[in-house]
C-alpha cells in the first residue's frame, strides 16, 4: 500500500456500508482528515448490490479501486436468506473480487463469533452450530471463509472484530443506543443483568484512525484478525446507573431481575403482540431481544493483540463514559426532533424558533422575507468573478465571426 499511495496521488477506496455508524464514521473521517491522499467511494445498494456477485464485479471492474472495506450488515432480526446473502455471501463474493484484483480487504466482524467469557483472544471462536442466530452464524461463516482464502488463495485480508459500538451519528436505535433509549424514555423499570457482569466496548470514533494505519501497513496487518474496543472492559449494572445519575431519572431501579423471569415476560410480550395483530396491529419487540442472555453473562474481549501491535491510540483514556456527555446530547436532541422522547426537549433544543413557528408563522415568515431570502452573497461573488472572464473576451473580439 506503501508504494501505491507513492505512485498515485490519491488511493481510491470503495466502502461498503458506509451509512452505518461504523460506515458512516469512516467515510467522514477520510473525507475530512486525508482529503489529498484517499478518495472513498460508498455506493448506496442501488448501485452496487452485494448480495448480487454480477454487481460487484461489474462496479470494481469499472471504478478499478486500490482497497475496500466492507463494513455492512443485516439487520438483526433478518431471516436466514437475508442475513447469509449480506452477511456471508455478499462478505465472500467482494472478497474473491479482491483477491482476483490484488487489492486489500478490511472486514468489519463482530464479538458475536465468540463465546461469553473473559479475556477472549482473537482465535476462541464459537463453534458452527445450527442453533446460532441467524446474525451469529452468518457473520461466523464469513470469518471461516476468510480464513479459508487468506491460507489457500493469499487474500490480502484484515478482519477487524468489534465489540459493543457506540458513537454519534447512528440513525438506528440499536445496541448501546437502544440501552440508552430505553433509560432516557424510562421504559426500563429495573436492572436486566447481574452485579458486576462486564463487556467490551468499541468507540466507533478511533475506528477509522486503526483502518488508516492498517490500509498503510499492510505488510503487518495483512492475514490478521484484530480485536478493537477499549482496553478496559465495562460493568453493565455501573454503567446503567451512571447513564439514569447523569439524566437525573429514577428508572431502572437499584433491583436485579433474574434471567429466568426476564425470559417469562419476554414470552408474556410475544404472545401480546401476536395478539394486537389480530386488530390490524404492528407490535415487534427490538431485535436486542436475541442477545438477552449476554446481559447475564461477561463477554471482555482481549485487545494484547492490538496493544503489541504498530497502531498507537493517541486517546487511550477516552471510553464510554468519558463520552457519554456527548452522547446524551447528540441523542436526545435527535430523539426529541423526531418526538421520540419530548421529556429533555428544552433542555437539549433552542425552543425560541420553534414557538414562533408554532404560534406566531405569519410573523416568522415575514421576518424571514425581509432578511433571510436573498441569494446567497458568497455564492454571488463566485458567480459574478465566473461571469467576468467570459464579458471580457466577447468585447475584445471585434473582427469578423465565420
Amino acid at each position: 500500500m506503501d508504494q501505491v499511495l507513492q505512485k498515485k496521488k490519491r488511493c481510491l477506496g470503495v466502502l461498503i456500508g458506509g451509512s452505518g455508524l461504523i460506515g458512516g464514521t469512516l467515510a467522514h473521517y477520510f473525507k475530512t482528515k486525508t482529503p489529498d491522499d484517499f478518495d472513498i467511494r460508498a455506493p448506496s445498494s442501488k448501485k452496487l448490490s452485494i448480495r448480487n456477485a454480477q454487481d460487484i464485479i461489474v462496479y470494481l471492474q469499472r471504478v478499478r479501486p486500490d482497497f475496500v472495506i466492507n463494513a455492512s450488515m443485516a439487520s438483526l432480526d433478518s431471516d436466514a436468506q437475508l442475513a447469509f446473502e449480506v452477511n456471508y455471501l455478499g462478505s465472500v463474493n467482494i472478497a474473491r473480487a479482491c483477491c482476483a484484483l490484488g487489492i486489500p480487504y478490511i472486514h468489519f466482524s463482530t464479538a458475536a463469533t465468540l463465546p461469553h467469557g473473559e479475556n477472549l483472544a482473537e482465535e476462541d471462536q464459537l463453534p458452527l452450530s445450527p442453533n446460532l442466530s441467524n446474525y451469529a452464524k452468518s457473520k461466523l461463516m464469513a470469518e471461516k471463509t476468510l480464513e479459508h482464502m487468506m491460507q489457500q488463495h493469499g487474500l490480502d485480508c484484515t478482519i477487524i472484530r468489534v465489540s459493543i459500538v457506540y458513537g454519534e451519528h447512528d440513525h438506528k436505535i440499536q445496541g448501546f443506543h437502544r440501552l440508552l433509549f430505553a433509560i432516557a424514555d424510562e421504559s426500563m423499570p429495573f436492572l436486566f443483568t447481574k452485579r458486576g457482569i462486564k463487556h467490551s466496548y468499541t468507540n466507533a470514533a478511533k475506528i477509522p484512525a486503526f483502518v488508516h494505519h492498517v490500509l498503510l501497513h499492510r505488510e503487518e496487518f495483512s492475514g490478521q484478525t484484530y480485536h478493537f474496543a477499549d482496553k478496559d472492559p465495562v460493568e453493565l449494572d455501573d454503567l446503567i446507573l451512571t447513564i439514569r445519575a447523569y439524566l437525573e431519572v429514577k428508572t431502572p431501579r437499584e433491583i436485579y431481575v433474574p434471567y429466568p423471569v426476564v425470559m417469562g415476560g419476554k414470552y408474556v410480550l410475544e404472545r401480546v403482540a401476536s395478539f394486537l395483530s389480530w386488530f390490524g396491529i404492528t407490535a415487534r419487540l427490538p431485535p436486542e431481544y436475541m442477545f438477552l442472555k449476554n446481559v447475564y453473562q461477561p463477554q471482555v474481549l482481549s485487545t494484547k493483540k492490538l496493544q503489541e501491535s504498530s497502531f498507537v491510540d493517541l486517546t487511550p483514556d477516552e471510553n464510554i463514559y468519558t463520552r457519554l456527555p456527548r452522547l446524551v446530547i447528540y441523542y436526545l436532541t435527535r430523539w426529541a426532533h423526531l418526538n421520540l422522547i419530548t421529556r429533555f426537549r428544552d433542555e437539549f433544543i433552542g425552543n425560541e424558533l420553534e414557538k414562533d413557528f408554532l404560534f406566531f408563522p405569519d410573523e416568522l415568515l415575514n421576518s424571514i422575507h425581509a432578511d433571510s431570502a436573498a441569494p446567497w452573497p458568497a455564492l454571488l461573488l463566485e458567480a459574478k468573478q465566473l461571469i467576468a472572464p467570459l464579458d471580457d473576451d466577447d468585447t475584445a473580439d471585434d473582427g469578423d465571426s465565420f
